[in-house]
């Protein structure tokens, strides 16, 4: 069932276009703010985003830009009551598909989801990135170590691919902030830590090196020695720095919700 994420901070049309689209056969999900849109959108749950440009929290322009940084391909029609030519050129420019203002037809606008959602269909599609024995299929969104598939939440995987686009260079903090989280994140950089940790747990310690005083590098690790790090990383731990949970570092420090992707870990950090 193809999937569309309405983004409206006006409670009227949003529920106008989730009734339309419905009907048409699709499945929709609303959110009325910009932090939970990009949030959603990044999950890799939905084939294409309508999306408003004045909204609380984060405007529309934002979130196309951070989408845009962190590789989400996800189609964006923005639908909205700013009709000048600056905003639809920085709308545009800054990566939407198309551009409809308000007021609007709905019959119009289905026929525009359904052209983008046709323009996804037999796309090239983005090779498997390969490090060592670790393979991300960026199309499919999998993880594997040695043909052994790795549940990996939807911010595990934006991480994983920044670190494995950047494989042997030296990543800082701030980096993948801003490349996992956008430019416009506001919580604090120990959330880079505490995702690192998680993935240390999944693909093995030895995998994501720190770097003190500079970051994080990824390795590509030969099979043997990767198959048996990621399998000590499911046990009490590895004696390897950083491995193991110190009480400073627990999920349960951290502000927020469980995380919606359904992380193992517990919870997801506040303000993503």
């Amino acid at each position: 069932m193809t999937r569309i994420l309405i983004a409206d901070d006006e409670p009227r049309i949003a529920a106008f276009l989730a009734k339309g689209l419905t009907a048409a056969g699709y499945t929709t999900t609303q959110v009325s703010d910009g932090v939970k849109a990009l949030d959603y959108a990044t999950s890799g749950e939905y084939d294409l985003l309508i999306l408003d440009i004045g909204m609380p929290r984060m405007d529309g322009l934002a979130v196309l830009r951070n989408l845009r940084a962190m590789h989400t391909t996800v189609p964006v029609i923005v639908l909205t009551a700013a009709d000048s030519l600056e905003n639809t050129v920085a709308a545009l420019d800054g990566g939407a598909d198309d551009y409809m203002t308000k007021p609007f037809r709905f019959e119009e606008l289905l026929s525009r989801v359904k052209l983008r959602l046709r323009g996804t269909q037999g796309v090239t599609t983005t090779p498997a990135l390969v490090c060592g024995d670790l393979t991300l299929d960026v199309n499919l969104r999998t993880a594997e170590i040695g043909g052994r598939v790795i549940d990996l939440s939807a911010r595990e995987f934006v991480m994983a691919r920044t670190f494995m686009e950047n494989a042997g260079r030296v990543l800082s903090r701030e980096q993948l902030l801003s490349r996992v989280w956008g430019y416009h994140f506001e919580g604090s950089s120990n959330v880079v830590d505490v995702y690192v940790r998680y993935l240390r747990h999944k693909l093995g310690a030895e995998r994501i090196q720190t770097i003190r005083g500079v970051g994080y590098r990824l390795m590509c690790m030969p099979a043997p020695l990767a198959d048996t790090r990621a399998g000590e990383a499911f046990g009490t731990g590895t004696g390897i720095e950083g491995s193991k949970d110190e009480p400073g570092d627990q999920p349960n420090d951290l502000p927020g919700n469980r995380d919606r992707n359904g992380d193992p870990n517990g919870q997801e950090p506040a303000a993503v």
